[in-house]
């Protein structure tokens, strides 16, 4: 165990010097490079002497990382990255009591998941637990080699520390299914599909630009992107797209079904200029899609905002401007007193309305604007 320690610390070393690292690398290698050259025993089993006797100094072979303060211990894995986890989960099952603590990975969960993951993802998680007995493959699942090779150093260093592992290394591979670390591998390597929502779905067809789908979703480790899964609707199989990248994704908004109505709070609030998001569906059979839209100014008024009465009136005009002027999806009108569903077979259903007050959402829509108007 030692030995492997030993041999991933040197490496380390060799290649900090050579290559283009994270920050938390050089944190880390000053950690250790304190407490190695500060304890006189790990120096003792860097540098033997020739004229020590290992039969007078018993204690070297009992030596190990795990005899680091916990302060220092603790820092040093705070610092690693998943992989850095994963391998040093490996070392032994002390170590690997540590390197699985929820706290180390929900960190890494919030940083790469957070802005993608919402309540139903978790709860499709908790799901995906129950339906059967699971076990998490605990050895990260790599499809393609890391640019600065470290796979092929962890590999060679498995290889050597498999040696000197006892024949318990097949229990250790498994983790507590319900672990913070068994949800980010699962993620990671892609067999848990997740609920989200899609931006422009099918590849930014032009039929669906600026809207957001509810989807499937699986992380491919090989490009980076995503592979969504959009529900049937009407004689329509699943809709399957690859390579939907990170930014085309969001977590869903609201706790609301992509087949029910969404019941807006906000339709007394709205204005002229406001930013909102309605939801719309071909007919009947085909589930809602969130379509961005401006509320504007009724026909009766100018446009001049010092005498505009738009927003005291019963009727919310919503306008699409992605769309050229004269086209049927350019403009509709809602009522806000008696809103319900409303539209027709030839030009879809309007559903629910949520206002947008977060300029994120706002700038979000706004790099997705069409480089030319729609028919």
């Amino acid at each position: 165990m030692l030995l492997y320690f030993l041999i991933s610390c040197l490496s380390f070393f060799f290649l900090s010097k050579s290559l283009s690292l994270p920050p938390w690398a050089s944190e880390t290698k000053t950690l250790l490079s304190f407490y190695l050259s500060k304890n006189f025993l790990f120096t003792s089993t860097l540098h033997p002497t020739t004229t020590s006797d290992p039969a007078s100094s018993p204690v070297l072979d009992q030596m190990s990382i795990l005899d680091l303060p916990d302060l220092a211990l603790d820092r040093i894995l705070d610092l690693l990255p998943p992989s850095g986890l994963s391998s040093m989960a490996m070392v032994c099952t002390s170590m690997r009591e540590r390197c699985v603590s929820d706290h180390l990975w929900e960190k890494h969960l919030v940083n790469k998941w957070g802005k993608i993951l919402g309540p139903a993802a978790y709860r499709e998680w908790k799901c995906y637990l129950s339906s059967s007995s699971r076990h998490i493959d605990f050895s990260p699942h790599h499809q393609n080699g890391h640019p600065l090779g470290f796979d092929k150093l962890i590999s060679c260093l498995r290889s050597i520390s498999s040696v000197l592992r006892d024949d318990d290394s097949k229990q250790r591979k498994t983790l507590p299914v319900d672990s913070t670390m068994s949800f980010y591998i699962s993620l990671e390597n892609g067999r848990f599909w997740f609920p989200a929502q899609v931006y422009n779905r099918e590849n930014g067809h032009v039929g669906f630009m600026l809207s957001c789908y509810d989807a499937e979703l699986s992380y491919d480790t090989l490009t980076d992107t995503f592979q969504a899964r959009y529900p049937p609707h009407g004689r329509r199989a699943v809709a399957v797209e690859k390579g939907v990248t990170w930014e085309r994704i969001r977590a869903a908004p609201l706790e609301a079904s992509p087949h029910h109505l969404h019941v807006s709070e906000s339709l007394d609030e709205l204005k002229p200029g406001d930013h909102i998001e309605i939801q719309w569906r071909r007919n009947k059979e085909f589930p809602y899609g969130w379509w961005y839209g401006i509320v504007g100014h009724l026909e009766s008024c100018d446009g001049d905002l010092n005498h505009c009465h738009c927003h005291l009136s019963e009727t919310v005009v919503l306008e699409f401007n992605q769309y050229t002027m004269g086209s049927r999806w350019r403009r509709t009108m809602i009522n806000k007193r008696d809103h319900r569903e409303e539209g027709n077979e030839e030009d879809g259903f309007y559903g629910g309305i949520r206002k947008l007050s977060c300029k994120k959402e706002i700038a979000m829509w706004t790099r997705l604007w069409p480089s030319s108007i729609l028919e």
